[in-house]
């Protein structure tokens, strides 16, 4: 039976789930969780929010996921939309706190890892400083390595709104680390 379910498509599963069936939820929870645990968590910077965040998207799935329509995008659109719903709804503003690095330094020499880290700070740093929409087009786009289609349906606009917003993002970005490497 794991073997036929594994071999589900996703809007299938979602109904298997919607059925109550556990080994359904876990293979979609398997599936869907980490990726949207990295975007709350990026979006935000606190595993904490990000933790919750997962928790009430996929307690949704668990109660129907109203609102999702599989002639109209893919489940994961559904699901980060959901995140960025909630993100939005708990932080009450577009401004959100540093984003937490998931790619420790494996260098040898201490040096060298600390000049990484200090690197990896800045661009956090001024990827957190970014405007709430441009952040979301960096994180969802290069970080999450999510095409521009999936991005722009997930946000609900145009892929050209998405190309634009991400080179923006990415002209204010070389623009904030040059000033930043100028002041050191």
């Amino acid at each position: 039976m794991q073997g036929t379910i594994a071999s589900l498509n996703e809007h299938a599963l979602l109904r298997r789930v919607q059925a109550g069936e556990a080994a359904a939820f876990e293979l979609l929870y398997e599936r869907h969780q980490a990726r949207v645990y990295r975007y709350a968590l990026r979006m935000s910077g606190s595993p904490e929010i990000a933790d919750d965040v997962v928790q009430e998207v996929f307690l949704a799935v668990i109660r129907g996921a109203r609102g999702f329509d599989p002639q109209a995008g893919a489940l994961s659109s559904y699901l980060y939309g959901m995140a960025r719903h909630l993100l939005f709804r708990q932080l009450g503003s577009p401004t959100m706190d540093e984003l937490e690095d998931d790619a420790p330094a494996t260098d040898a020499n201490p040096l060298d890892g600390l000049e990484q880290a200090e690197q990896v700070e800045r661009v956090r740093l001024a990827l957190a400083s970014l405007p709430a929409h441009y952040r979301e087009a960096v994180v969802l786009c290069e970080m999450e390595e999510l095409s521009y289609a999936e991005v722009a349906e997930m946000l609900g606009v145009a892929v050209g709104t998405v190309r634009s917003r991400l080179h923006r993002a990415r002209a204010i970005l070389v623009e904030k680390l040059s000033e930043e490497r100028c002041r050191a």
